[in-house]
């Protein structure tokens, strides 16, 4: 028997440790998120091709980053004062955004599972920080735009959504098109970017941090300073 739950710990400790084996070596390559496997073992459509970020539309990324983690560039995987903000509206009986970051995501797309839950969210924080320490912003973000749910039927990165969406490739998607396809984070099953509804996709919106009070600490008004997030951009990953 204390051989039995001797296994059963070391293969839980083994499940709990893999994805910071898996990290380092997730610098590079084609890695797909754990609901892309689900929908591949459950026989439903999955659409996605792989993208490399300097071929996306630079509109794209940074209207992402200002809708989704306008302090992308200058925290080390956990926005702390939206944390904040939370458990203040949690006891105030309250809480009406998420506070997710996009390295939260990236470890919640790549190695856990989707929906609510406190023991994804103990799993989720320590892992964001080890993504944050191991890979470069440029490699998150790239890896966040090639692994993101962008459509309603299984279509997955911003080639795919791009496609199902407009028609185009993310190389060649305006401005306008990038906030759409942005706005429609993070639930593309009930947004949609092909057939906007009322108030959705203008430019200013996606330039503006789309959870109050979620800023870039030089920046004023809620708009994201992005002299940071270009210099991340266009530094070659290494």
């Amino acid at each position: 028997m204390r051989r039995l739950i001797r296994m059963i710990v070391l293969f839980v400790l083994g499940l709990v440790l893999l994805p910071y084996v898996l990290t380092p070596i997730y610098s590079a390559g084609h890695p797909i998120s754990m609901l892309m496997i689900g929908r591949f073992l459950s026989g439903e459509p999955v659409a996605r091709t792989w993208i490399d970020i300097d071929a996306i539309a630079p509109a794209l990324p940074r209207s992402v980053v200002a809708a989704e983690d306008a302090k992308f560039c200058f925290h080390h995987g956990i926005d702390w004062d939206s944390v904040q903000d939370i458990l203040e509206e949690a006891q105030d009986g309250e809480v009406s955004r998420g506070g997710s970051t996009i390295t939260q995501q990236v470890a919640k797309n790549l190695f856990l599972w989707p929906g609510r839950s406190v023991v994804r969210k103990v799993l989720e924080f320590p892992l964001a920080l080890w993504i944050d320490l191991i890979l470069p912003k440029k490699r998150i973000l790239e890896l966040y735009l090639n692994v993101a749910e962008l459509g309603p039927s299984g279509q997955f990165g911003a080639e795919a959504g791009a496609n199902y969406a407009f028609g185009r490739s993310a190389s060649a998607l305006s401005a306008q098109e990038a906030a759409l396809l942005a706005s429609i984070l993070p639930n593309p099953v009930t947004r949609s970017a092909r057939t906007p509804g009322p108030g959705s996709g203008g430019w200013p919106e996606p330039m503006c941090s789309g959870r109050s009070r979620r800023k870039s600490p030089t920046a004023g008004g809620g708009i994201a300073d992005f002299g940071p997030f270009w210099r991340i951009f266009r530094r070659p990953m290494v």
